[in-house]
């Protein structure tokens, strides 16, 4: 060992540094970047040769240092809000699962900077395709292997003829018996109480399905459910304004609560064809959440299960990670839930760019589920920011500063000493 091996300690001392310098240089030109990583850089000895000794052994000398790695640091960022309902974030381990177009390799990221594109698929901003798992048609969740998430902006859903009324009312027990049961060409003064339910045909056309109550007796109610005879065709319509398609009685308990089922069924409309030529085996079930207290009869609650078709107006992503579409007749559709991977050891992750990593031999293979506690929790309307400690990264500027000029001044008093051997012979 000589001086010139000096001179190769000061070169692996500048290079080292001059590496070290570019990944503190690049935390700190991505400490805006959305779910950036900061590295840090291990330095290493390098061992050149071995003296013997007569008084202690063996000994060693050294030949510089070396860039022994650099690790990533995946510590948790901090959260912003933002107004886009697509963008997300992950509070714990996971990544988000990521797949181009053409390709069938997963990338995973942290940054949740999504969107829909032109085709319909939910995007990152370079345009790689977030994966999840499909609901079934029948709505429930269908697992199976992540995919791409798309969603058609240009459907409609059908309309959904409704099949169920209910009515949560109160019947005043004080109303006076009316005797000769119910008239449809008189339906008013031969009932005591009545209500109105809109109701939808398989085409999606709305009917105003009204009942009346006619009290017979001090605990008992009879019901007749009616729709307009014109919008009935001809043959089935009755010659009235109305015509009955439902028809009952109520019966009470001396404390006003009902006595047996409350849900009857439309009988009579399962015969009955529209006017407008729907579906004419429409069958309707009606409950009668009913009490016969000493009050005014009054509606408290009526609802159905029927809606006219609807078009896309907005989608949305839960902290469940379901994406939803909402149409416009105010009905709603979960398409899929996005799947999070974790690694067993997130730092052999390999950097593809733009926020991205793709697993490596030292990361382990990912293990893939939906958000939650294992896998990590979603927060909607937020992006994860850069993890880069600003003043951590001028310390190591410093530091890593100081080191290089003391690596070049190694050089430059080695050519000095070098200089002075040159002179001997002179």
């Amino acid at each position: 060992m000589g001086l010139s091996s000096t001179l190769y300690s000061g070169i692996s001392g500048l290079q080292t540094n001059a590496e070290a310098m570019s990944v503190t240089g690049n935390n700190i030109s991505n400490s805006n970047t959305v779910a950036f990583k900061s590295s840090s850089t291990v330095f290493a000895d390098m061992l050149s040769a071995t003296i013997s000794s007569s008084s202690t052994g063996y000994n060693q000398v050294g030949r510089g240092t070396e860039l022994s790695t650099v690790s990533t640091n995946f510590t948790q960022g901090s959260f912003q809000s933002t107004s886009n309902d697509t963008d997300l974030a992950i509070e714990g381990d996971g990544f988000f699962m990521l797949s181009g177009a053409d390709s069938a390799e997963t990338f995973y990221s942290r940054n949740g900077a999504f969107d829909f594109d032109a085709d319909g698929y939910l995007v990152n901003t370079d345009g790689y395709r977030v994966q999840g798992q499909l609901f079934d048609a029948d709505g429930s969740a269908g697992g199976g292997d992540p995919t791409d998430i798309q969603i058609n902006f240009t459907s409609q859903i059908a309309a959904n003829p409704t099949s169920s009324i209910v009515l949560t009312t109160n019947l005043n027990s004080g109303e006076e018996v009316i005797a000769g049961g119910f008239l449809t060409d008189d339906p008013a003064t031969s009932s005591n109480y009545s209500t109105s339910t809109q109701i939808y045909d398989a085409l999606g056309e709305t009917h105003l399905a009204t009942t009346y109550f006619t009290k017979t007796d001090e605990q008992e109610w009879a019901w007749n459910t009616v729709v307009n005879s014109d919008e009935l065709d001809v043959s089935v319509a009755d010659t009235t304004d109305v015509t009955v398609i439902g028809t009952g009685t109520l019966y009470f308990e001396d404390d006003g609560e009902l006595i047996g089922d409350s849900v009857f069924s439309l009988d009579y409309l399962s015969s009955l064809t529209w006017d407008n030529g729907a579906d004419s085996t429409q069958a309707i079930e009606i409950d009668f959440a009913t009490t016969q207290f000493s009050s005014s009869s009054v509606v408290f609650s009526q609802s159905q299960d029927g809606y006219a078709p609807g078009e896309v107006v907005d989608t949305s992503i839960d902290s469940s990670g379901v994406v939803s579409i909402s149409y416009s007749n105010g009905e709603s559709i979960d398409i899929a839930t996005l799947t999070l991977a974790t690694f067993s050891n997130p730092s052999g992750l390999e950097k593809e760019g733009s926020s991205m990593y793709s697993a490596g031999i030292y990361s382990g293979d990912p293990q893939i589920g939906t958000p939650g506690a294992s896998q990590g929790f979603l927060y909607t309307n937020s992006l994860e920011l850069s993890n880069v400690d600003l003043s951590q990264e001028f310390v190591d500027m410093i530091t890593i500063q100081n080191g290089y000029s003391a690596s070049s001044k190694v050089i430059t008093t080695t050519d000095e000493m070098l200089q002075e051997v040159i002179s001997l012979i002179r």
